[in-house]
């Protein structure tokens, strides 16, 4: 039986913001050192130490923003300890990823060289955990300051005349936990205190985002928008999905179909989350000015064997790319609230959208995902109705699909598909109203097994194909949705 599913092109929640295609980049691991930085001494192919491979293929999925240092880096992160010439900057430990040492080779301004280099907006999250607000009122004023003062000066004898736009920043991250072990009334005190300070100078305007919550903490949701909402652009969020639990996250690449479903299970209530989080922001907010900041999102799985285990290194396969579909059809959907998403993290470490081992790189099917879904960015989101059939898993069951539309500039409607059910593919037929259409092209991402995955000796066992399973005649969209498959439509 046919699911019955209706596309409302007159209907929106507004434009999907760019900025949920962001990502998220931790001095944790091999993400920043080996992922993004080698060093401008280094063999493999490189522009100002940075790796010309992720460069491109960064470029070409469009990331709108980059959040930097952290995670739970940030609030142990001292920005002066990364600028000057390299051989005098002090070497520090990194006392959340592994007690490894921190030589501070990558700092402020090979972040936001970086950010030139990938054409994307830096987010920078400051350290209210450790700091203090005169070191974070500095080290703002010595990026974004245009005028003579001695911070300036310093910047321009590191070797920037120029200053840099930021538009992004985070006063503090996680701050219930490693951020601080803050309670929601002593964070919203100290946020009002450090925000005062965050300033705008020179004409660069920040979005300045407060710590939120972790995960069904929606009491900090209540106490941080009724004590300090009117002082915040944006109100952060973290969820993960781990299929087990967390002292047991299970493999990333050896698993059964209980973990896949209940990966799919969890990774759901991504919905339930925004939804809730967003009812009580619009208790204080109901012109929905702040928005809500999915900053940490992705899987976590356990680390791949013989990893270094706080290196949180592991691989990415299909299941993995159904998550990253329906996580971002979840900020689509919200598009009234979610004004930036940024999956964690970007390359080497938990669900990377690329994966390196010396000179190789390889490009992930979670990477594959947002090549595919970057026609949604800034474009007019449009409402799907639908009831969707079901995947049960033994005595269980979650909707089969997940989907989200858009309309960009040029008219085109595209469309993302999800099929959660391993096993059972999904006959749709979507009556289009108010607009009409004739043609319909797709790519689709699938694989015969749930765990098929890309390797640096395979790096393309799982790309992205043509899809063939769609077409319209009057006015009716019909697909047919194999198995286990992200696919996204395009409608003219």
């Amino acid at each position: 039986m046919a699911v019955k599913m209706v596309l409302n092109a007159d209907s929106s929640k507004g434009k999907i913001n760019k900025n949920i295609y962001g990502h998220f980049s931790e001095h944790l691991g091999r993400c920043i050192y080996g992922g993004f930085w080698v060093g401008k001494d280094s063999p493999i192919p490189n522009t100002d130490g940075v790796r010309n491979d992720v460069i491109e293929a960064l470029r070409k999925i469009k990331i709108p923003v980059l959040r930097w240092p952290g995670g739970c880096f940030a609030d142990d992160y001292h920005w002066r300890d990364g600028i000057g010439p390299y051989e005098s900057r002090p070497k520090t430990v990194n006392a959340h990823w592994g007690g490894v040492v921190e030589d501070n080779s990558f700092g402020t301004h090979e972040f936001m060289n970086l950010c030139e280099l990938l054409d994307t907006d830096p987010y920078i999250c400051g350290n209210v955990g450790s700091g203090t607000v005169q070191e974070m009122r500095e080290w703002i004023e010595y990026i974004t300051f245009e005028g003579p003062s001695t911070l300036t000066e310093l910047r321009k004898e590191n070797g920037r005349e120029k200053p840099w736009k930021l538009p992004y920043f985070g006063v503090g991250n996680e701050n219930w936990g490693c951020g601080g072990m803050m309670r929601p009334e002593y964070y919203a005190d100290e946020y009002r205190r450090y925000a005062t300070y965050v300033r705008s100078f020179s004409g660069n305007k920040i979005y300045k985002i407060a710590c939120g919550a972790s995960d069904f903490n929606y009491r900090w949701t209540e106490v941080l928008m009724r004590e300090a909402g009117r002082f915040m652009d944006g109100l952060s969020l973290h969820y993960y999905t781990v299929a087990r639990d967390w002292k047991n996250k299970g493999s990333a690449i050896d698993f059964d179909e209980r973990d896949w479903f209940m990966t799919m299970k969890k990774t759901l209530m991504m919905d339930e989350l925004v939804t809730r989080h967003s009812t009580i922001m619009d208790q204080y907010d109901p012109d929905k000015r702040v928005g809500l900041i999915v900053d940490e999102w992705g899987t976590w799985h356990d680390p791949e064997p013989g990893t270094h285990p706080r290196f949180l290194y592991q691989q990415n396969t299909l299941r993995d790319a159904l998550v990253a579909g329906i996580n971002l059809n979840i900020f689509n959907n919200h598009c009234d609230r979610v004004q930036m998403a940024n999956i964690a993290q970007t390359i080497n470490v938990l669900q990377a959208v690329i994966l390196t081992e010396g000179e190789k790189m390889i490009l992930t099917p979670t990477y594959h995902v947002f090549d595919m879904y970057k026609v949604h960015q800034n474009a007019q989101q449009l409402s799907v109705e639908f009831e969707s059939s079901q995947y049960s898993f033994q005595d269980d069951s979650v909707p089969q699909i997940n989907v989200s539309s858009s309309k960009d500039d040029e008219d085109r409607i595209h469309i993302s598909l999800c099929n959660l059910d391993p096993n059972s593919g999904a006959h749709i037929n979507c009556e289009l109203r108010g607009t009409v259409r004739s043609s319909v092209s797709g790519v689709i991402l699938t694989a015969d097994e749930m765990n098929v995955h890309n390797t640096f000796e395979e790096p393309e066992r799982i790309k992205p194909s043509e899809f063939n399973g769609a077409s319209i005649a009057n006015n009716v969209l019909d697909i047919q949705l194999p198995p286990k498959s992200v696919v996204v439509l395009t409608l003219e």
